[in-house]
């Protein structure tokens, strides 16, 4: 179970629903190390998505750019100091563990490899990580051994006064964390000692959604400017190289870039009945306030030999994905996206600066 990192990410994620700005929690990427930034990185700061499959918005950490390390780490602090002051009134027991103690778990060291090593690995880590399974990392959570000790019932009041109306429920097929306003106003009520300690820290939710909406034009151009990309006659050349280079390595059929990891989300979906693709969660809004996040399945139940043969599978359809996109799509794509780009902040550099200067300030 984490600890102070998951009341950051809800207060995120509960800013950021209803927002312009698409987010999930599930698209991770491995990391494209020395790669230097794009145009817009400067104003939309580490939270923004930029590569070779065009300029997107991303969930991003509440926290300015110009925040240091030490900074984020003293908040952290907090909130799990605030969070076991909480469960203490409330009757349970609570370890403050510091950030900086916390153990990096697998996924971090798979996510931290170059795109290239990863595919080599992990293929797109859709069927070759347990998403739905702990790592090492969270089974030497103190917190997490306090409540495996408690009762069923007791587990349950822990949860409810730990994470408040978040509800979690799952039969090993997948898990379902469901946030509901209680109030008709599109928050909920409680949000538990972890959502009380966040809101200490980083304000509340509705303050920073509030604060998102000024910008919701410059959402709306930024998704304008992701369909210019799509369109520009470099990107669809090299799309289709790409896909000529696949159909070549023997993995045909793939128009889009997405669709080779979708492809394997949808057989690894099938073994195991879950309705959401593979990754660790993702995160949806109804645009009413109510945000549910999908887990995982575990894979335990999955006959290993058709386990073992989509992993396979995935692996070569990433290592193939990875080198044509290198071979005939990235250079033509980063071109164009970088001129797209150029042109945009050029064009809308007034409210680019004063989104960048909204964030930093929070």
């Amino acid at each position: 179970m984490k600890n102070s990192r998951i009341a950051l990410s809800l207060v995120a994620v509960l800013a950021l629903a209803g927002c312009g700005a698409s987010s999930s929690a599930a698209d991770k990427e491995p990391v494209k190390n020395g790669e230097d930034k794009s145009p817009l990185a400067e104003y939309m700061g580490d939270g923004f998505i930029s590569n070779s499959g065009g300029p997107m918005m991303a969930t991003r950490a509440i926290g300015g750019p110009n925040e240091s390390s030490e900074e984020q780490l003293a908040k952290q602090r907090k909130i799990e100091e605030s969070t076991a002051a909480c469960m203490k009134s409330a009757g349970f027991d609570y370890v403050v563990v510091p950030p900086e103690q916390e153990k990096k778990g697998k996924f971090d060291e798979a996510f931290n490899l170059p795109p290239d090593k990863f595919a080599e690995q992990y293929g797109y880590g859709v069927s070759t990580i347990d998403w739905g399974k702990p790592d090492d990392a969270q089974n030497n959570d103190p917190n997490a051994k306090i409540r495996k000790a408690l009762s069923p019932n007791a587990q349950k009041a822990y949860d409810k006064a730990l994470n408040g109306q978040l509800a979690i429920s799952g039969n090993g097929s997948g898990g379902v964390i469901s946030m509901q306003p209680a109030d008709g106003k599109g928050k909920p009520t409680d949000m538990g000692c972890r959502g009380k300690a966040a809101e200490e820290v980083y304000g509340k939710a509705e303050d920073h959604q509030a604060d998102f909406a000024k910008f919701d034009s410059l959402f709306k151009d930024l998704d304008a400017l992701r369909k210019r990309f799509e369109a520009d006659q470099r990107v669809i050349d090299a799309t289709a190289a790409w896909a000529d280079c696949l159909a070549d390595a023997g993995h045909s059929g793939f128009k889009k870039l997405e669709d080779p990891r979708s492809s394997i989300s949808e057989k690894l979906d099938k073994l195991t009945g879950a309705k959401k693709d593979g990754g660790p969660t993702s995160a949806g809004g109804d645009g009413k306030g109510n945000v549910t996040v999908f887990q995982a399945p575990s894979l335990d139940k999955v006959p290993a030999a058709q386990l073992a043969d989509l992993r396979k599978e995935e692996i070569e359809l990433a290592k193939a994905d990875q080198g044509c996109k290198k071979k005939v799509y990235d250079e033509p794509a980063k071109k164009a996206q970088y001129e797209l780009e150029k042109e945009f902040v050029a064009a809308n550099k007034t409210q680019l600066e004063a989104y960048r200067d909204s964030v930093s300030e929070r």
